[in-house]
């Protein structure tokens, strides 16, 4: 069985596979089973080199960040990756090739050197279905979004919208949809939520999520674990030596503390905590939001995560404590008073919440036309602006 959507993404930062997951949940619900394929091209290509790829990538973020916001706000304002598309001959093909197997009737990346890598395949004269990007950043946005241009942009919010119509990108082919997340959060919006914190003897519930490279993150977690006040919940992921100290020193606490592995029950856990701790990665943040759960965010990776804690920051629904000693401090505010500054925080994540982005995308990529037909969307943009933090105007929404 052909799928009639192809979705294209990228394990350089979980955002891009969390929407493509999302995104692809909703499509098959919508239209049944196997509508959609996902492909990783740089996995499949060449996956010894992706996994040597994205170990440099995570290091160069996570070990050398004032590095990584030099070469990011670069790639920003250079034309070096269509000059190095050449070094992608085997994806390119391959990617070629897929689309003529499978015959897609819609094409969309979560990742935006795909539109680069379509755009070469246009030049060469391949006939392309329409191709659409679902952009995974909020606010910082780097230019590689937009500039080899695309039938059309999903993007987070209106203000990631303001960038690029600044950025150049036509107003009517930009969809402020808002960020696919999964059904999990829509579906059970109405009878999940913490603990009214305003009621006799109840404990605040503390998350917090620990990814590849937290800075502090055992001494953040053994300090929240000494609170004898909360609730906490660890999701230390893959990392098990600290599992194991974490669940000793949990083992002596009053109020009840779950130390996690890897886990795939994130969205409950953010839609029954108060508060959630972690850096601010496009996923975490989007599906924080989602649960309604307030933010505290405790590292930003330069460049494409400067604009997730922006949207916490405007929205006033967070704060940013970059030490351990810091989120202690800042939680103990929050709670204070009954949880007085946790109410605000989470009463103005309310209009922002777009928990129907995943199905909103799938209808719209669904209609697309199915002729296979060559995508000629090119669009002339001025210099990229991707940092500009100003107020962003309406742009147009979907339906």
């Amino acid at each position: 069985m052909r799928a009639r959507i192809l979705i294209l993404t990228a394990g350089y930062g979980e955002g891009h596979n969390a929407a493509a997951r999302a995104l692809a949940a909703a499509c098959d619900a919508a239209h049944g089973p196997g509508t959609v394929r996902v492909v990783d091209l740089f996995a499949l290509a060449s996956p010894r080199f992706n996994r040597l790829s994205r170990r440099a990538y995570l290091g160069t973020i996570n070990g050398a960040p004032r590095l990584w916001s030099r070469l990011y706000a670069w790639i920003d304002r250079s034309n070096i990756v269509p000059r190095c598309l050449w070094l992608l001959g085997r994806e390119r093909r391959l990617l070629a090739r897929i689309i003529a197997e499978e015959q897609p009737s819609v094409l969309c990346s979560t990742y935006p050197v795909y539109a680069f890598l379509l755009a070469r395949l246009t030049a060469d004269g391949h006939a392309l279905p329409p191709h659409f990007n679902v952009v995974t950043d909020s606010i910082s946005i780097n230019s590689l979004w937009w500039r080899a241009g695309a039938a059309g942009w999903f993007v987070p919010n209106e203000d990631s919208a303001g960038v690029m119509r600044r950025g150049g990108v036509k107003a009517e082919r930009l969809h402020v949809s808002g960020f696919p997340v999964p059904a999990f959060f829509g579906d059970n919006a109405a009878h999940l939520s913490p603990p009214d914190l305003a009621a006799s003897h109840t404990a605040p519930r503390v998350l917090y999520i620990i990814n590849s490279g937290t800075n502090h993150a055992a001494e953040t977690a053994r300090l929240l674990l000494k609170e004898s006040a909360w609730e906490v919940t660890i999701a230390v992921g893959r990392d098990e030596l600290l599992c194991r100290e974490l669940t000793l020193l949990a083992a002596n606490r009053t109020l009840p503390a779950q130390i996690l592995g890897w886990t795939d029950r994130i969205p409950h856990l953010l839609m029954t905590h108060h508060v959630v701790i972690s850096k601010a990665g496009g996923a975490t943040v989007q599906e924080a939001i989602a649960a309604r759960c307030p933010m505290i965010v405790n590292q930003i990776v330069p460049g494409q995560e400067e604009g997730n804690y922006e949207l916490l920051r405007r929205a006033r629904a967070g704060a940013l404590a970059t030490t351990p000693a810091a989120v202690l401090t800042t939680l103990r505010e929050a709670f204070a008073d009954h949880g007085a500054l946790w109410r605000r925080w989470r009463a103005n994540l309310a209009p922002i919440v777009r928990n129907d982005a995943a199905r909103v995308i799938a209808q719209h990529l669904l209609s697309a036309p199915s002729s296979f037909e060559v995508q000629s969307s090119k669009l002339e943009v001025q210099s990229s602006t991707s940092v500009a933090l100003a107020p962003a105007a309406p742009a147009a929404a979907l339906p």
